[in-house]
């Protein structure tokens, strides 16, 4: 399973670069990982103007970065145009490689946008209850605020549910941005996370 790391949750420094874990990194600048960087836009679950979110687009490309994570995405039908045509400028762009992140199962019509799709993204206490509706084998699952003993159990029912990429964590999207530089969360929370 390919690892995501979010931009609350940054790897630890002593984690070696390897081509299966990719770093969203909040905003275009210094880089803070050695690993593989996808460039984060907030779609504002769709109500972000097109021409905004090309412009990040461009910063993006600009930064060098390898790929896009596409966040707060529309799941919907209504939201499929927009994010197509982002999709298609981001590859005219150089930017192959895109993760949309609606957090839930989408519409089918995103499946045929030939991107990775995040269909679930939330805490611990859900994704343990959660049914898996909707979800295909190789989606991703970013899962936070997991206890540390129960890290590994995480991981292993990411695994049996068919996550093909994601992260266990126990950090949260709700950690001060400050603590960690602009990206919430610490290496060290990351770094027993294992993931």
């Amino acid at each position: 399973m390919k690892t995501l790391f979010p931009p609350y949750a940054q790897p630890s420094p002593e984690l070696a670069p390897d081509r299966d874990t990719w770093v969203v990194q909040e905003r275009p600048g210094r880089r803070r990982s050695a690993h593989r960087v996808l460039g984060r836009i907030d779609l504002d679950w769709g109500g972000r103007s097109l021409a905004d979110v090309l412009a990040d687009v461009d910063e993006w490309r600009k930064d060098g970065a390898e790929g896009l994570f596409l966040d707060r995405a529309p799941a919907g039908s209504g939201g499929v145009g927009p994010v197509a045509l982002t999709v298609r400028l981001a590859a005219r762009r150089g930017l192959h490689r895109i993760v949309l992140n609606p957090g839930v199962p989408t519409h089918p019509l995103y499946r045929e946008l030939g991107v990775r799709i995040c269909t679930f993204d939330g805490p611990w206490s859900a994704y343990q209850g959660w049914d898996g509706d909707g979800v295909r084998p190789g989606d991703g699952h970013l899962v936070h605020g997991v206890p540390t003993e129960l890290l590994t159990a995480a991981r292993r029912l990411m695994g049996r549910r068919g996550a093909g990429f994601g992260l266990a964590t126990d950090t949260g999207p709700y950690v001060s941005a400050a603590a960690g530089g602009g990206a919430a969360g610490t290496a060290g929370s990351c770094r027993r996370s294992g993931s």
